[in-house]
């Protein structure tokens, strides 16, 4: 397993970092914050003009034809930051599954006008870690040469600002899913709270939505294959994201308990906090160590299920240690909603619970084990 990076992975990380600092700075997002923005369409059209939303587009579409792990370091860069922009939702949720599935026509109208920053996409994926008494979802049925399209999901990614929706759908056959244009007939899309990045989520509601066959990703049985990849995927973003809030959030927390004082020495030589803070350091690094090793395997064709499971986990947990350990070191004004410390917290939570907290893996990881279906647990295959 090799660590380090390469110098155009380096690059692409520094200049991710350099945009987040740059466009969302402590002041730029209390401002935003008083102002009512949900996130940030400056910060959006430059990460279009310096190509970070084409970073994973093929060349022939003029993108980058970079992998995951260069994603993961730019997500990486905006937990540092916590930059409220849909870029877990664009990329990840979107443009990687349309790359991998979609058809030629669909990648040119979906994918470049996403790159441009002209319309945003996501995927209706949280009811993956729903109950299946809860699940309500998406419903189609074949009627002559069209899909009638019927249902609810909640909770969808960036739904309220996204043009273009990946909504999984059982039918008669199996599972399938389409592209839907929420601006269809027969579409109610209703914003329901802010979203883990900035935008809102939404509720979508489908009542006789009809698509053709275009509007297919991949084939009409290929739907429970696709959610599966794609949930792969999603889950090891949010460990990108979540390494990049967590190691922020310690290392804030690290220099504030450098500099604030009591009897005379700084708070950070006290050895009830000391020990705090290298407990952080351990569950920092351990999120780091599992997700590398999960987005290794996933990006060198292993089976990583196990790993991705182990990684979303640490992602949950032990983030939650290190977000608290920072609000309880930054004593009164960690709980203050304006200081920067507090949107650490806020992001690491809503990470943990998205597609499913840490209990959720455990029970999903357990129940891939008990199958016993041939993984390779080890991690150190050549």
């Amino acid at each position: 397993m090799e660590f380090s990076f390469s110098d155009e992975q380096n690059a692409i990380r520094d200049l991710a970092g350099q945009i987040f600092a740059d466009l969302a700075s402590d002041e730029q997002l209390l401002a935003m914050r008083r102002a009512g923005q949900d996130y940030n369409e400056k910060l959006w059209a430059t990460l279009a003009e310096q190509g970070i939303l084409g970073l994973v587009l093929p060349e022939a579409l003029d993108g980058s034809a970079l992998g995951l792990t260069e994603l993961c370091l730019v997500l990486e860069e905006q937990g540092k930051h916590v930059a409220p922009v849909p870029l877990y939702a664009n990329l990840v949720l979107g443009a990687l599954p349309i790359i991998e599935f979609g058809s030629e026509a669909q990648q040119q109208q979906l994918l470049t006008g996403m790159a441009q920053g002209d319309h945003k996409l996501t995927a209706a994926l949280a009811e993956l870690a729903m109950q299946p008494q809860n699940a309500k979802g998406i419903t189609a049925q074949r009627q002559g040469d069209q899909w009638v399209l019927n249902g609810m999901v909640d909770c969808v990614q960036d739904g309220a600002v996204a043009r273009y929706v990946l909504l999984p759908a059982r039918h008669a056959a199996g599972q399938a899913v389409f592209v839907l244009d929420t601006e269809s007939a027969g579409v109610t899309v209703t914003p329901q709270q802010l979203g883990l990045l900035g935008a809102w989520n939404a509720r979508i509601e489908l009542n006789g939505v009809q698509l053709s066959d275009e509007a297919l990703l991949g084939q009409a049985d290929q739907g429970a294959e696709i959610v599966e990849w794609l949930e792969q995927r999603a889950n090891i973003a949010h460990c990108a994201l979540q390494a990049g809030v967590s190691e922020s959030a310690m290392r804030r927390t690290a220099e504030y308990t450098g500099e604030r004082s009591q009897f005379g020495v700084p708070i950070g030589s006290f050895q009830a906090l000391a020990m705090r803070m290298a407990d952080a350091y351990i569950d920092v690094e351990s999120i780091r160590s599992t997700y590398w090793l999960a987005l290794w395997r996933l990006s060198n064709g292993k089976d990583a299920r196990a790993e991705i499971r182990a990684a979303k986990f640490w992602a949950c947990e032990g983030a939650h240690r290190v977000v608290c350990t920072a609000q309880h070191l930054h004593g009164g004004i960690g709980a203050d909603v304006e200081y920067p410390i507090h949107r650490y917290f806020l992001w690491s939570k809503m990470i943990a619970y998205s597609l499913g907290g840490g209990s959720h893996q455990l029970h999903q990881l357990g129940a891939l084990l008990a199958s016993n279906d041939n993984l390779g647990l080890t991690g150190l295959e050549a």
